[in-house]
């Protein structure tokens, strides 16, 4: 999705959209939530002899952290966002295959995966968050 390019030659999801949606992924993962597909290397024995990896945690207890980081991320987007979001990032589907299975129209995935990525990159502190101007102004 990152190669696809807009009608103007531009790609449609900037790089802010993409790395937060790498990152929902990856933690995504992380929290045990997605298919494994590879060893994790936290639960083996280190060098040392103990059975953890990076920050004296457990690997349950990173699985754990990850778990609340993703609930985090979907509150912080909104229900209506985060379904797409989940299904796209996290299980990998194409668009179209998404949009099937939401019941959405053709073509109606991309404005709200956009939406759903600027959010997530808020929650994230990638971006700031839009002037209120409307609100201030009442």
């Amino acid at each position: 999705m990152r190669r696809r390019r807009g009608r103007d030659g531009r790609p449609w999801l900037t790089a802010v959209q993409f790395e937060a949606g790498e990152r929902l992924r990856e933690t995504y993962e992380r929290a045990g939530l997605g298919v494994k597909i590879t060893v994790d290397l936290a639960a083996l024995p280190s060098a040392s002899g103990g059975r953890h990896g990076g920050r004296g945690l457990l690997p349950q207890e990173h699985q754990l952290d990850a778990r609340r980081a993703v609930r985090a991320a979907v509150d912080a987007v909104g229900p209506g966002l985060a379904d797409i979001l989940i299904r796209v990032c996290c299980h990998l589907e194409g668009l179209d295959e998404a949009e099937r299975g939401l019941g959405w129209p053709a073509r109606s995935g991309k404005l709200v995966l956009a939406l759903g990525l600027d959010r997530l990159a808020i929650h994230y502190g990638m971006i700031a968050p839009p002037a209120r101007d409307a609100e201030l102004a009442c």
